[in-house]
């Protein structure tokens, strides 16, 4: 009886020592419930605003970091943690050497060296174009590397009567696939932080390559045999004509549609009056192109005084072609040949240019930047997602990608040549000569890169030291430094690391690894890789590939470290998927990049980019467990 006692006794006393130990536990769980729900709230707020659109992606990455952060699930050191990550300080080294590379010519004498090797025919050119913009972007941003190419591949294009659809694409699939081999593109470094982040080792700088380069060649033999039948064979937007053969070109930007011919009346208030006085363009959205006087063409100057009987070509809309209050001081003419010559005026070149990335011309005017005054050039179109805009352009802001449909002399070209913001197009851009300051810059990225292989824990130190040596050499200088940085996408990773962080301490990492376990874990660990590749394939297409591997990738590990699998193979494989970004012009900048200029729409990407994107995966679920363990 007492026995029996006891044990009771004791079973009493055990059950009341676990009541306190049971309320904290309950309340943890409810804790980590709640930040799974926030934390995935937030996650679908911000992919709606980047699918939809709504806001750039770096302000979208800022945004869900300090919701993250304001919210309490983040600390404040974790909050700002991807600003001090070695992933970001080696973005921001790479952008500074590739700059210093660019400026000593290197890159440029590479470029046109490869095309001019192969570019003999349109097989041959696709091959050079391909292989040119890989090699560069293997150390360089891919808009970067696609910037260098787009002047001499439109000269090159012109001179192998190769239309410019048949390679623009093209360049932009090989700069994307030349970054699926090595450490420095943007998803490539986000991952490998991811893999530190829980404890594992990183990837170094030439991790990829064994499993990228086969891919980027497999890409490259696709789009010269097969991919190229599927391109567009004339570009709506071939814009690649000498000024000789300029017709064509102005025939594109529907020029003639807007022409019109007037006379300015003896006597009239325009008779005396200075081109910037006369209201022309600003009451009446009137764009004055040329001046004819005494069957000359004179320079046409903001200050050119109106005279009588001068003949004013002008461009406007239907709409606003010469409204009635102008009719007394204006007499409209007939066509002549006159307006069709002076296109073709011996002194004066058409041509045209591109905005560049990060250029500090987008979200300004003409009238802001000056442009007539500053580089001595009339701009007289726009093309702007596949349409041309002729009239009311001073004050238009100009953005990313536009082609402007310039007029103007050689020493209007000479002074565009030196504007950053500006890719002249139809024409090979002058090479750089190579000075003793360049072959020190060329000695020092190969001993940069060096060390960064043999020294992979020092990626960083190393990296930064390169970019810091690279200005005190002089190759460039720190304003310059500043500039080649391309803060958004800096920005956006610094922004989207901490997510990961969320991901894996609310439990939500934890959940979705459940969640793909209970669907797929009976699978295989082949299957759980595919499926993961396929994932991120998909929500590449619609939304930065940045911002998808810092969803998936925390994910991925966390599956493959529960169910035995190998988790740096599992984050190369999501890592190499997100940058399959070849079905959609959405998926990667560089392809917006194109699109205009190319005259493509979203088919032709989709055309090119599934058969594509299906040979890639294909390929790299039978290499990387051939190279890399899986389980």
């Amino acid at each position: 009886m007492a026995g029996n006692y006891m044990t009771v006794e004791k079973m009493c006393e055990t059950y009341v020592q676990t009541i306190p130990a049971t309320r904290p536990e309950t309340s943890t769980i409810d804790k980590m419930s709640a930040q799974i729900i926030v934390t995935l709230t937030f996650l679908f707020i911000a992919s709606l605003l980047l699918l939809w659109n709504i806001l750039r992606a770096d302000i979208v990455a800022l945004m869900l970091m300090l919701a993250l952060g304001l919210s309490g699930i983040l600390s404040p050191q974790e909050t700002f943690s991807g600003f001090s990550r070695s992933a970001v300080i080696v973005m921001f080294s790479a952008f500074i050497l590739a700059e210093g590379l660019r400026r000593a010519g290197i890159t440029e004498r590479l470029g046109a060296f490869i095309i001019r090797l192969f570019g003999v025919s349109e097989v041959g050119l696709i091959f050079g174009v391909m292989t040119a913009s890989a090699m560069l972007s293997l150390f360089m941003n891919n808009i970067a590397a696609a910037s260098l190419l787009f002047p001499s591949l439109s000269g090159m294009a012109r001179r192998s009567k190769v239309s410019p659809s048949k390679l623009l694409i093209p360049l932009a699939f090989g700069t994307i696939l030349g970054g699926m081999a090595t450490l420095l593109t943007a998803t490539n470094i986000i991952v490998s932080g991811l893999l530190r982040d829980a404890n594992l080792a990183g990837f170094s700088l030439t991790d990829f390559a064994p499993i990228g380069l086969p891919l980027t060649l497999a890409g490259i033999l696709f789009m010269v045999g097969w991919g190229r039948k599927l391109l567009p064979s004339q570009s709506p937007a071939e814009r690649h004509e000498s000024a000789a053969e300029s017709g064509d070109l102005l025939n594109t930007y529907q020029i003639s549609e807007r022409l019109l011919r007037a006379r300015v009346c003896a006597g009239g208030s325009l008779d005396g009056v200075a081109l910037e006085e006369s209201g022309l363009r600003e009451q009446y959205n009137l764009n004055v192109i040329a001046i004819q006087r005494a069957k000359n063409t004179i320079t046409l100057e903001a200050k050119t005084i109106l005279k009588a009987e001068d003949v004013l070509l002008i461009m406007a809309r239907p709409e606003d072609s010469l409204p009635e209050p102008l009719k007394e001081f204006l007499e409209v003419l007939p066509s002549g040949e006159w307006q069709h010559d002076y296109f073709a005026t011996p002194h004066l070149k058409i041509f045209e240019a591109a905005i560049a990335p990060r250029s500090h011309l987008a979200s300004q005017t003409l009238t802001e930047i000056r442009f007539g005054q500053k580089f001595n050039a009339k701009v007289l179109a726009l093309w702007r997602h596949g349409r041309s805009i002729r009239t009311r352009l001073a004050d238009l802001p100009l953005e990313f990608g536009d082609g402007l449909l310039l007029q103007g002399t050689e020493k209007s070209l000479n002074l565009l040549r030196t504007e950053p913001g500006l890719i002249l197009l139809a024409e090979s851009a002058p090479t750089t000569r190579m000075t003793l300051r360049g072959w020190f810059t060329a000695l020092l990225m190969f001993l940069t890169l060096s060390l960064a292989v043999l020294f992979p824990d020092l990626i960083a130190e190393i990296m930064l030291s390169g970019a810091v040596l690279m200005v005190l050499i002089r190759t460039l200088s720190m304003d310059q430094a500043y500039r080649a940085v391309e803060w958004r996408s800096l920005f956006l990773v610094a922004g989207m690391l901490p997510v990961g962080v969320a991901l894996t301490k609310s439990g939500a990492s934890t959940l979705f690894a459940e969640v793909v376990l209970s669907s797929l874990g009976g699978a295989g660990h082949l299957a759980l890789l595919a499926g993961f590749v396929l994932l991120t394939v998909a929500l590449t297409q619609v939304i930065n590939g940045a911002a998808a591997v810092t969803v998936i990738a925390p994910i991925a590990i966390s599956v493959a470290q529960q169910v035995g699998m190998e988790p740096r193979s599992m984050a190369m494989a999501v890592a190499l998927a997100s940058s399959m970004a070849f079905m959609s012009p959405l998926g990667h900048a560089v392809n917006v990049m194109v699109m205009g200029a190319g005259g493509y729409t979203f088919k032709d990407y989709a055309r090119v980019g599934v058969p594509l994107t299906i040979l890639l995966v294909i390929i790299l679920l039978i290499i990387l467990p051939l190279l890399m363990p899986i389980g």
